[in-house]
């Protein structure tokens, strides 16, 4: 088992109007630059190998926290949301109505239209985890809301209908021990900062 330590972006200018994000190259915001100068994490994250998704906000939120040698993975990108990039789920809810709802009652299978479902990150994602449980070295990565959710879902049997099983705080190391099954060992480990939005 080796542990993995994952830590959600920094804020943006979208995520603060509840735009989604997915595989646009959205910036962190003035507000989320600042932010992260408060952000404290634990000595220990210094001594792991720092992986980063490709898009900026991860890592410039990377760069910002005092990472060096810091590998980008591609592998670690969000959920690609396609031409629903930009919208809200309020916007896509009014606009599609019963057909988003049916969608969304899939967990796992949802799919935006041309995108990618959490199921296809997940397989996207595990010759990652393969890679990393294979190397028994604890690793540190800054992804994704869409990647730390599939990954809790993996690990915890959700199907991501309903509640989760863990209430998901963002600005918090989410703790997770992979094998090939990347099993769950705790989320909300680490407070890094007070909440966020």
């Amino acid at each position: 088992m080796t542990e993995l330590a994952l830590l959600r972006h920094g804020p943006t200018a979208w995520a603060e109007h509840g735009r989604l994000q997915g595989q646009r190259d959205v910036p962190l915001s003035e507000r989320g630059r600042a932010a992260l100068l408060d952000w404290k994490l634990p000595g220990w994250v210094s001594t792991r190998q720092w992986y980063t998704s490709p898009l900026s906000r991860a890592r410039e939120t990377a760069q910002l926290l005092g990472g060096r040698d810091i590998v980008i993975e591609r592998r670690l990108i969000e959920m690609d949301w396609a031409c629903w990039e930009g919208e809200t789920l309020l916007e896509l809810r009014q606009r599609y109505g019963p057909a988003m709802a049916a969608n969304e009652e899939q967990g796992l299978d949802f799919r935006p239209e041309g995108g990618e479902s959490p199921r296809e990150l997940l397989a996207r994602m595990q010759p990652w985890l393969n890679e990393v449980a294979a190397a028994s070295k604890p690793v540190f990565a800054v992804t994704h809301k869409g990647v730390i959710r599939a990954m809790m879902a993996k690990a915890t049997g959700w199907d991501m209908t309903g509640k989760p099983p863990v209430k998901t705080k963002w600005g918090t190391l989410h703790m997770f021990e992979v094998d090939r099954g990347a099993s769950l060992r705790m989320m909300n480990a680490v407070q890094t900062t007070p909440e966020l939005s």
